[in-house]
This record gives C-alpha cells, structure tokens and sequence, in this order.
C-alpha cells in the first residue's frame, strides 16, 4: 500500500525522526536560529550573574596616586574585581574579599602612604654627598614623625617640617633646632590639651636638642594648638581648667543625684550645681619681727663672763729677827688629811672685778606662702524635688506634696553630699513642687511600603521575579514557537480538486474503483453520523430541525477539504 501511495504522489517519503524538519530549514533561517538561541542562552546566564553579584565595599580611600597604581596593579595580578566610586576617591571591591585583600596587600607593603621615612636610606646611591646625606636624614626623620602622629586615631594626616641648623664651633653662634606639626583632623573631632602636649613631647623628644617650647602644632584650619604659655600670661583659662570646673559640678550632682534617687525614685528630683573655683597664682613671702620679750623667754645666743680678783699676802709680824724675817718652809701635804700643823698666812683680797656680757637672739619669722591653684571658692546647689504620687484604694494616683519633715531631713542630706561649707559661703535651695509632664512626640507609623527593610526585601524579590519573568518570555515566547515551526511533523497536503473529485483521484490510491467508492461512501457515512449526532444534540438544545446530512457533510467537504483528505489517509494507513 506505501508503494502505491508513492507511486501515486511521485514524491518521495519524509525521512523518519524528530530532526526531520532541519532537512527543509534554509541556511539563513539555520543560522539566525542558531544565534537567537546563542543571546538567549548569553541573556539567561547575564541575567543570573547580574541577580548573583555580590556587593562592593571600601578597600582603601584617599589615597595617593602612587598607592592607587601600586594597589589596581595588585589587585590585576590577584584577579579581583575592582571598581571606583565617582570621583576616584575609594577603590571597592567584592565584599567577602575585602579583609583577605587588605592582608595579602599589607604583606606587599600596600599602601605605603604619602609620606616616606628611613626607607630613604635604604635606596642611597653610591658617592652621595654630606649635604645629600643630610638631607635624607632629615626627610626620613619627618616621615617617621608624621606616621607616627598619623596612628593616632583622631589625626586624619599629619606632615613635620624640622629646622635643624648648622652646628658651629662657636658657643654664642650655635641656634637650637625648631619644628612645625601641621594636623589634619577627621570630620567632627578634636584634640584636648593632653594630647597637644603628648604630640609636642613625641617630636621634642625624638629630635636632639629640641625645646618642648619650639614645638609648634597647628590644624587644618591654622589655628595655633599648642599656646606655649600664652594662657598663662593672658590670664584666661584653658581647656583644663574649664573641665575641672565641670567635673567638680557634675561629681557634686552625680553624688546628689545617687542620694536621693532611692528615696524619691528615678525621675523625681532635678539637680543642678554651680562651682566658683579660683585658679589665680598667689605667691607671697614675708619676714617679720616681733617686739623685745622678757630675757627669761628670750633665747640666748652667747653669754661671757669676767671676772679679776687682787689679793695680797700679809707681811712678816712679831720681833724682828732672822726668824722673822724668813720665808715660810714648804708646804707638805698631810698624809692622814688632817690640816698640817703650820701653815703659811692665807692671802687677803683687796679688788675684785666682774663682766657678764649676754647675747640674745633677734625673733624674727620668714614665711613663703603658695596658694594652691583650683581652690574651691562657693558652691552652690539647686535643687528641685517632685511631688509623690499617692494611690488609693481604687488605684488612682494622686500627686501629693512632701512633708516639711522629709524636706528637711532631705535638705540635711544633700548638704552632705555636696561638701556643704557655711563658712566658706555655700548655697543650697531645696523646693517642692509638681513636675509638669512634658509633651510627648507622636512619632507616626512608618508605613510598610517604606520601611527600609520591606523595600530591600521587594528589591530582592523583584529582581528574581524580573529575571524569572526574563526566562520565561525566552523559553515560552521565542524559544518554544522555535521549535515547534523546525520539529512540526510533515503532514501531505490534499489539493481541493482532489477532494472535490474525490471519487475519481482516490482511485489510484486505494487500487479500484469499488475501494474507492466504499471508501467515500465510509467516510461519507461516519461525516454523516457525526454530523447527525452534533445535529441531535445541537437539536435538544435548541430544538431546532437538525439540516440534512449529505448536504452537511458536502458543505464541510467545501468548507475543509484537509480534514477529508486526513481521514482518506488515515483509512489508507490503517488497511480501511
């Protein structure tokens, strides 16, 4: 039956297979097919990449144009994606890579910074000169100063400038070396005069014979840090004498405050506290003398005596004579004590003189007085107590006044807590009255289509969706209707006139006449009862004539010949 059927066709049979349809595609249509199948793949895997990015984060900004080289020619042999913010102030790279990137470029040296240091003498060239020498050493030594003074978390930048003279053989000629700290400080932040004097004592120190007062230290603005003494001799104060004045006022409101939270409760009690320090130098000294006091409380500072005596020996006595006129025997000494028998005429005294001289000391006091700096003049403290609450028995609180007993007993403890001093002059004013509760903000309900974190959420989904919605226009939109034109099965086209005359040309194909007619009168008859059926039905529900069968099946002979010609074919190919 297939041999007659290509016999009668004259042509021959599809080849077998769903790539069949390639065969009859021109080349053009192959080629533009194969392209849009190559963008849509490329679009797809663009579009997942694009939905997959991670997001960049800073890994250095404000650096120099020599580390900004140094540090894209790193990244580039690394194989990291990079890219700038606008304006070239921050390199950004993937955000999981940041800390290992900044690791593996801190191994390399990176970034170096603006400034050099001692790295200076390490590139010196051979037959360099004294000058050239020096010169290094004195630009090296400002780098390392200003990267020191850069670590300093408050100090964005810093650059020395050092001037060192020439050292001279004479001793009136030789001039002390001086220096100039320029600071560039981050947005919002200062320093205090401890960290002045530390940055003033680090560049003293690390330059030999340098002065603590030729350090000068300046900001971004120009103004003039380090005072070298120009607050003293002004008079005014200072940054620290300012804040030792607060934190004597808020230490004194602090221990106030902690005093009568527990008994008044949080919130209950406003306190403030007024100090009137005196920060004036006073050095005084004074020698005085008191008036002559009495010599038994004076004290004495020598005491001499003389004292002369003249004596006289008596002459001889009696008749005069060789005995008389004969000096006396020798003296000799008793051996028992007793007196000696005979002595000689004791002398008589006939003058006698006396001098005492006394020397007192002069009373006199030398005082040398220094008054201390940041004496406590007066205090004086305010204070302000709330109303208690009092509920009764239907739990209603009611605000109710203190009683005189716990004012005072209050009064006499806040009085110990401040340091209170009546003969120094201090001031304390207690008072009771109902704190008025202040006004309340309405803060309005952030709506859920702008909270910040619903609409990172509806980014992210929305991008998924967009790319879902992507795919599914390419597969179902291009890429669907694609194939079904290239894989559609082959199907034989009956010509019109054939199924006009179908009687005639069917012949040929099903081998007789007698086939041929049994076959139209088949195909006739199941159109028929098709057509019947449909009729009934259409009939029933609408109770209409149902139209002539033959004449039915005629018009849809007219109307679609393919459909006849299908089921003349599917008689053929099943033997029918």
């Amino acid at each position: 039956m297939e041999a007659i059927v290509e016999s009668s066709a004259g042509v021959p049979p599809p080849p077998a297979g769903p790539w069949s349809g390639l065969a009859k595609i021109p080349v053009r249509q192959l080629v533009a097919l194969m392209v849009g199948a190559a963008v849509m793949i490329a679009v797809v895997v663009g579009s997942w990449l694009w939905t997959e990015s991670p997001g960049y984060r800073v890994l250095y900004s404000n650096l120099s144009d020599r580390d900004g080289g140094a540090i894209i020619a790193s990244l580039t042999q690394m194989n990291i994606p990079y890219k700038f913010t606008e304006g070239g102030a921050a390199i950004l790279i993937p955000a999981d890579r940041v800390h290992d990137t900044r690791l593996r470029l801190a191994s390399l040296g990176l970034p170096k910074g603006g400034t050099v240091g001692f790295e200076l003498v390490d590139n010196q060239k051979f037959g360099a000169t004294q000058f050239q020498e020096q010169i290094n050493y004195q630009r090296g030594l400002e780098g390392e100063l200003a990267k020191s003074i850069q670590s300093l978390s408050i100090v964005q930048g810093a650059r020395v400038h050092l001037a060192i003279p020439k050292p001279s053989v004479f001793l009136r000629e030789q001039q002390g070396p001086s220096a100039s700290v320029l600071l560039t400080l981050f947005p919002g932040k200062g320093l205090d005069r401890a960290q002045i004097s530390g940055i003033m004592h680090l560049v003293a120190s690390s330059v030999p014979d340098l002065a603590l007062a030729n350090v000068s230290v300046l900001d971004q603005s120009g103004a003039l840090l380090s005072k070298n003494g120009d607050a003293a001799d002004t008079g005014g104060l200072d940054a620290t004498q300012l804040s030792y004045v607060r934190q004597i006022e808020q230490n004194a409101i602090r221990r106030i405050q902690d005093i009568l939270e527990p008994i008044l409760g949080t919130g209950n009690a406003r306190v403030q506290v007024t100090a009137d320090v005196d920060f004036s130098r006073i050095e005084s000294m004074a020698e005085m003398y008191k008036p002559n006091q009495e010599p038994a409380e004076a004290s004495i500072r020598n005491l001499q005596i003389n004292q002369a005596t003249t004596t006289v020996v008596p002459g001889a006595q009696g008749v005069p004579g060789a005995l008389t006129n004969q000096p006396p025997g020798i003296g000799v000494a008793p051996l028992d004590g007793k007196a000696p028998a005979a002595t000689a005429p004791p002398a008589v005294p006939i003058n006698t003189r006396k001098d005492q001289t006394t020397n007192y000391e002069v009373d006199k006091t030398i005082q040398h007085t220094r008054n201390p700096v940041g004496t406590i003049k007066r205090i004086s403290a305010a204070v302000v107590l709330n109303y208690r609450n009092k509920i009764d028995d239907k739990g209603k609180a009611t605000p109710t006044p203190l009683t005189p007993q716990e004012v005072t007993e209050i009064n006499a403890l806040v009085k110990e807590a401040m340091g209170y001093v009546e003969k120094r002059g201090d001031s304390l004013n207690v008072v009771n009255t109902a704190f008025t509760a202040p006004d309340r903000d309405v803060i309005p309900e952030t709506p859920w289509w702008r909270d910040s974190g619903n609409i990172s959420m509806g980014k992210e989904i929305g991008r998924y969706v967009l790319f879902a919605a992507l795919i599914a226009y390419l597969v179902f939109g291009l890429l669907r209707p694609s194939l079904r034109r290239v894989f559609k099965p082959e199907e034989k086209e009956v010509p019109p006139e054939a199924v006009a005359e179908l009687g005639v040309n069917a012949v040929p194909a099903l081998g007789s006449p007698e086939a041929a007619a049994a076959a139209v009168e088949a195909a006739a008859a199941e159109t028929a009862a098709a057509e019947v059926a449909a009729a009934e039905a259409a009939a029933e529900a609408a109770i209409e004539v149902p139209p002539d069968p033959m004449q039915l099946a005629r018009q849809i002979a007219r109307d679609d010949p393919r459909l006849v010609a299908t089921i003349v074919r599917n008689w053929v190919n099943n033997d029918e």
